[in-house]
Order: structure tokens, then sequence, then C-alpha cells
């Protein structure tokens, strides 16, 4: 039994709707699907049917659109030059 990954008919990846089948006893992977697994960190993956491979689909400014500017908060701040604070005494002795 393998897995095999589900692709629409513009072939993109279809998470989870993965199955389960059983070639070893002549079961045949279904039309719209394929035994090569999807590799971790594509955004949009779509599948090449001649290289047989997955590919980036998504463009750079749909990636950056999800990606959330981080600002740390006051309490982050804080947190931070506290750390610092203590590993500075450390290091002179003083803790």
């Amino acid at each position: 039994m393998i897995w095999v990954y589900k692709y629409d008919e513009e072939f993109v990846w279809q998470p989870g709707e993965e199955i389960l089948v059983d070639v070893e006893n002549g079961e045949e992977i279904p039309k719209g699907y394929t035994s090569v697994q999807p590799q971790n960190g594509l955004y949009i993956a779509k599948f090449d049917a001649e290289k047989e491979k997955w590919y980036e689909s998504a463009t750079q400014e749909y990636i950056d659109g999800l990606q959330a500017d981080y600002q740390p908060t006051e309490l982050d701040l804080l947190r931070q030059q506290h750390a610092e604070l203590v590993f500075t005494l450390m290091v002179k002795g003083a803790v």
C-alpha cells in the first residue's frame, strides 16, 4: 500500500485528499493522483506530470502577503532587556 496525493485539474495539490492505494495487489493509482509526495515548504504546490515533480506556483507577492510583520510588544522588549541585564551581571560575577 502506498499513499497517493491528489491534485486538481490545474495540477494544484489538494491537501487532506491523500488516499492509500494497494498497488501490490493490482490496484491502480486513480486519475488526478500521484505517488510523488509534495515536499514541505511549498505554499501552493503544483505538480509537473512530465517531470513527476512538485514545484512552487505561488508568487513572491502572495508569499510575502502571508508573512506578518512582527513588531515586538513592550513586554517583549522588557523581557529582552531583562535577559541582557541578567547575562551581563552573571558575566561580571555579580549574580
